[in-house]
């Protein structure tokens, strides 16, 4: 599972009555091919995702990353040696950062080789607005505790509004977060209120998550959703109208395209 929508935003870009559910599937399944085209014409994600990625040293304070940087966990330097977050800075200081640079004495190091000498961990992806990027979904875990090998979460209301009064605040396609952990909302059943999820999403650890534990939900940047949507609806109903010219992706993302910088 992997979308920049959900299936409850689709189904209602294209006016499908809440009982109408025969074609869920081939929805989901247009909304994650929406999601890979529109990532690969642009050439980064636009969902977070945890990682420790091996970067090649270009410069003795500066290193330019291969991805988008939202949050910087650890900095390893050639030697092996941890290098102190405090004397690192992102550049640009707003996330993403596209380069590291470090202060205060500090300098790029290796043993052997400069090539992927330096690994640096942290959480990766574009966003136009990462600090409000986290939606609280005013509701928390129900189960006593949630163990790390469940798939099915318990919440109070699933069908109702988060805080920022939305509704329903659990939607299938959602990422959602529990302290550090990711997850994919597989079903939403708004009766019992339980959620089949998919643990440990997106490079993070499934864990056991105690009783009253908030949960919150990404909300991808607005003019990529909204991308999405349209491309998923294209891609929906592109068998029964053909004749319907798909979104020019290029065009779409062409301030959002990465460009990489060879050295």
């Amino acid at each position: 599972m992997y979308t920049l929508c959900t299936l409850y935003q689709l189904r209602q870009r294209l006016g499908l009555a809440d009982d109408d559910t025969a074609d869920d599937m081939r929805l989901l399944a247009a909304a994650q091919m929406a999601a890979a085209q529109i990532e690969r014409a642009a050439g980064r994600r636009f969902c977070p995702r945890r990682a420790t990625i091996p970067h090649t040293i270009t410069g003795g304070v500066e290193l330019l990353l291969d991805d988008d940087l939202l949050e910087l966990a650890a900095l390893t330097n050639g030697d092996g040696r941890a290098l102190s977050l405090a004397n690192v800075l992102l550049l640009p200081a707003d996330a993403p950062a596209g380069a590291l640079r470090l202060t205060g004495g500090s300098a790029f190091t290796w043993i052997d080789t400069p090539l992927k000498a330096v690994t640096v961990s942290g959480v990766w992806g574009w966003h136009d607005c990462w600090s409000e990027a986290w939606r609280g979904s005013n509701d928390t875990v129900r189960d006593d505790p949630l163990t790390a090998a469940a798939t099915s979460l318990t919440t109070a209301d699933a069908g109702g509004a988060d805080s920022q009064h939305e509704a329903p605040r659990f939607q299938v396609g959602q990422l959602i977060k529990i302290e550090e952990e990711y997850l994919w909302v597989l079903a939403v059943d708004t009766e019992s209120s339980v959620l089949t999820v998919q643990r440990g999403a997106n490079g993070t650890e499934p864990a056991a998550h105690a009783q009253d534990t908030p949960i919150s939900s990404y909300q991808p940047p607005a003019d990529i959703t909204a991308l999405a949507l349209r491309r998923a609806a294209w891609l929906y109903q592109e068998a029964d109208h053909p004749s319907l010219a798909p979104d020019n992706l290029s065009e779409a993302l062409a301030g959002l395209r990465q460009v990489r910088v060879k050295v």
